[in-house]
C-alpha cells in the first residue's frame, strides 16, 4: 500500500507500506505497479523521495536544472534534518555536478558516487545537468564523507553473450570500497547482445533492494521479475524507473535491448554474497 503524497517547497515524497509475501500473490498489475514501481525520480527542480517500510529504505532523485536543491527532512523521519539518524548514498547518471555536504564540495562526475555519513545536517545538490539518485538507510554509527570515483570500485565480469547476460558489475559503496552501516549501492552494465541481469536469479532473505534501470534505449523497456520462485510476477519499467524488492521476492530483469541498473541494499549484515540462488528452472 502507498500513502497519498505530501508537498513541501522542493520536495515530494510517498510513503509505501510493506507487502505480505501471500497477499502479494493476488496483486494485479494495478496494485503491483501501485506498491512497487517508483516512476517519476527527476522531475526539474525537484527532489523526489519514496519512503518505504521494507528497513525504511528511502529511494530517491533531485534534479537541480535551474537552482541548487537543499535535502530536506520529511515528517516520517520526525527528525530534525535527514541524516540525523541515517546514512545517504548519491550517484550521479547525469554529467558533472557539485553536492555541498555542510559546506564541503564535492565534484561528482557520470556514474560517479558519493557516501554521505550520519549527522551531516546541509546537503546541496548542484548542477544543470546533472542528475542524481540517491538512497539512505537507518544509520547507527558516523562514518566519513567520501567521493568514490569509477577507478575506485570493485569491478566484476559476470555472465557471457551465450546466455545473454554479460555484464559489468561496479561497486561503489560496499564494504570492500568503505564503511558503511548498512547501505550498499552499485552499478551494472550489461554487455550490447545481452539484456538478463541478476541470472540466475536469487534472493536475500535479510536484505531489502530497489533497482534504478536507466539507459534504456527510447521506445525500448525492461521486464523485471519478482515474487517467489515459484508463483512469479514481472513489472514492465521504463527508463530511470525503480522498483522496489522486498527480502522475501526473487528478482532478475530482461530487457528488449541492453540497458544499466543502479542497485541499493539494506540489511541485518554487508556480505555482498549473502544470497540464495536458484536455477532458472527451478522458476514458475
Amino acid at each position: 500500500m502507498q500513502k497519498e503524497t505530501t508537498n513541501m517547497k522542493h520536495t515530494h515524497y510517498q510513503i509505501r507500506y510493506a507487502a505480505n509475501p501471500t497477499d502479494f500473490k493476488h496483486y494485479d498489475t494495478q496494485r503491483i505497479r501501485q506498491d512497487f514501481l517508483i516512476p517519476g525520480l527527476f522531475v526539474t527542480d525537484t527532489i523526489q523521495l519514496v519512503y518505504t517500510h521494507y528497513d525504511r529504505y528511502i529511494a530517491g532523485g533531485a534534479l537541480p536544472v535551474n537552482q541548487p536543491l537543499a535535502l530536506e527532512t520529511i515528517d516520517p523521519l520526525k527528525a530534525s534534518f535527514f541524516l540525523e539518524r541515517r546514512e545517504l548514498g548519491i550517484i550521479n547518471i547525469g554529467q558533472p555536478g557539485e553536492v555541498l555536504v555542510d559546506g564541503v564540495s564535492f565534484p561528482v562526475g557520470h556514474k560517479e558516487a558519493l557516501y554521505v555519513g550520519m549527522g551531516c545536517r546541509e546537503i546541496i545538490f548542484k548542477g544543470s545537468n546533472a542528475r542524481y539518485y540517491f538512497n539512505s538507510a537507518p544509520a547507527h554509527q558516523a562514518y566519513p564523507c567520501k567521493l568514490v570515483r569509477q577507478a575506485d570500485a570493485e569491478v566484476v565480469e559476470l555472465g557471457s553473450l551465450a546466455t545473454s547476460n554479460a555484464r559489468t558489475i561496479r561497486k561503489l559503496l560496499v564494504n570492500s570500497v568503505l564503511p558503511t552501516c548498512q547501505l550498499q549501492m552499485g552499478m551494472t552494465e550489461l554487455k550490447e547482445g545481452s539484456v538478463w541481469n541478476t541470472m540466475p536469479a536469487h534472493i536475500h532473505d535479510r536484505r531489502m533492494e530497489v533497482y534504478l534501470y536507466f539507459e534504456v534505449p527510447d521506445n525500448q523497456a525492461v521486464s523485471h521479475f519478482m515474487g517467489q520462485k515459484e508463483e512469479t510476477r514481472c513489472v514492465w519499467v521504463h527508463n530511470e524507473q525503480a522498483v522496489i524488492s522486498p527480502p522475501w521476492s526473487m528478482h532478475c530483469g530482461a530487457g528488449t535491448a541492453n540497458y544499466s541498473f543502479i542497485w541499493g541494499m539494506c540489511g541485518e549484515n554487508l556480505d555482498y554474497g549473502d544470497m540464495d540462488g536458484f536455477m532458472p528452472t527451478e522458476m514458475k
